[in-house]
């Protein structure tokens, strides 16, 4: 059993790397599901930043596996995503070699249709690549493709995070305008796309900067051996070396391929199926279909911490920095090539506690100078009836106006000043003189006289 990590998520096993952090199988207790949870080690604000870019993507589409949420445990972060079984293109072109054409338009039509939602949202991916493709473990029915690790991507007008002269990618899946600088744009992903496609036709690697250096020097090249016409021909569209010229919208390069497909020749009998493999491995001992099992319960607390501990310090173990096995020993391939970054976290420094203040001794009030008897009183009372308390912290929220200073000791101290003290009399505020007074009440009886006489005659 696994330490939960923020109170809700259990991290299982590591089952793949990307650019910045570790992608475990973990068990959501709140949700009662098992996720894949994309662990990052804090290190630079580089990192940081491009964590939370990549945490705050939230895309609804079938074919794009965003993050679904996020926590944080100590000097660790993570976001969680649904949990792809099948591994990356990488793994069936390892199963398989290069892949039949109408095998490959289906896993076309659907990574261009995600790309479109995230185009849609203003977002360039800027690392598509057959290890950031996943698939479902669908066996030999229809493949189920998801784009994953938006670690690089950013919106159109954002800041870069990187020096104008400085490329963040996977070398061999740059568009060349990236090459010279330019800025991120949506034709540099369907490039991507398009070595992407030569990569499953073919079963190995394209050399990307020979085929834009026969594109610049001789144009469109003829198909290549094993790719049909008509798909070469929306994949060459996707691979001209001058982004004016290229497809523009994965939408547009979408109803391309629909229209290349209807030309494509029938698969046939003796075709073998392409088969989508679970590639995770078996729960570890412990977990069920359903969760943690009830063996695994009983496991001690003791032996628990201890697993726990020891799957999270694997984070900063040499060989967590490069790829990560999976159960059994098998090895995964590297979820990403761009990198990663680890430094240790700031070391924890303790707040000292506030020291209390020295109490004044309070003076008699008797000792008070006879010149200002009021002011003096006020001083030494003040001092004296209120003691010191420690500061508490408390939270920024609405309170009621506040009361000025002196004004607020004064009262305080009068409510709490001894009972010997003596209290100045309020002295009482003169009326007007009587040579004011009574001509003025003589004027006030002669108009009331004259009304009520004035109210008779009417």
């Amino acid at each position: 059993m696994g330490e939960v990590f923020a109170g809700r998520y259990e991290l299982i096993d590591p089952i793949g790397r990307g650019g910045v952090g570790a992608v475990w199988r973990a068990w959501d207790h709140r949700r009662r599901r098992y996720v894949a949870a994309k662990v990052l080690q804090q290190s630079d604000a580089h990192a940081l930043l491009r964590f939370v870019r990549e945490q705050a993507l939230r895309i609804d589409h079938p074919h794009v596996l965003a993050p679904a949420s996020w926590a944080a445990d100590d000097d660790k972060v993570l976001f969680t995503m649904d949990l792809v079984s099948g591994g990356s293109l990488a793994h069936v072109i390892g199963d398989y070699g290069p892949l039949p054409p109408r095998f490959v338009c289906s896993l076309l039509d659907q990574l261009l249709s995600g790309l479109a939602a995230v185009h849609a949202e203003g977002v360039v991916h800027r690392d598509i690549k057959p290890a950031n493709i996943l698939l479902e473990a669908t066996g030999t029915g229809r493949p189920h493709l998801r784009l994953s690790d938006f670690g690089i991507s950013m919106r159109k007008g954002e800041p870069r995070l990187t020096e104008t002269n400085y490329v963040v990618g996977t070398p061999g899946y740059f568009a060349p305008e990236q090459m010279m600088g330019a800025e991120p744009d949506f034709p540099a992903d369907l490039f991507a796309v398009g070595l992407v496609a030569l990569y499953l036709l073919q079963g190995q690697k394209p050399d990307s900067r020979a085929l834009v250096e026969h594109f610049a020097a001789h144009g469109t090249p003829g198909a290549p051996q094993g790719i049909p016409e008509p798909l070469w021909q929306v994949l060459a569209g996707l691979l001209q070396p001058d982004p004016q010229t290229r497809f523009r919208t994965a939408t547009g390069a979408r109803k391309a391929l629909t229209s290349a497909v209807e030309m494509l020749p029938e698969p046939g009998i003796d075709d073998e199926p392409v088969e989508v493999f679970d590639q995770l491995g078996p729960l570890p001992v412990g977990f069920g279909p359903d969760g943690p099992t009830a063996h695994g319960k009983a496991t001690t607390d003791a032996e628990s911490g201890r697993r726990g501990q020891d799957a999270l310090d694997a984070l900063d173990t040499p060989a967590a920095q490069g790829t990560q096995g999976a159960p059994g020993g098998a090895p995964v391939p590297a979820a990403s090539e761009t990198g990663s970054f680890h430094l240790a976290p700031p070391p924890y420094q303790p707040t000292p506690p506030p020291q209390p203040q020295p109490v004044q001794p309070s003076v008699p009030a008797h000792a008070a100078s006879p010149h200002h008897p009021a002011a003096q009183d006020f001083a030494q009372a003040r001092t004296a009836a209120v003691p010191y308390e420690q500061a508490l912290t408390r939270q920024y929220t609405d309170q009621g106006p506040q009361v000025p200073p002196q004004a607020h000791m004064a009262s305080h101290a009068l409510s709490h000043a001894p009972s010997h003290a003596p209290l100045v009399a309020r002295q009482k505020r003169p009326g007007p003189p009587p040579k004011v007074a009574i001509p003025v009440l003589l004027v006030a009886l002669i108009c009331f006289a004259v009304g009520i006489w004035a109210f008779t005659q009417a």
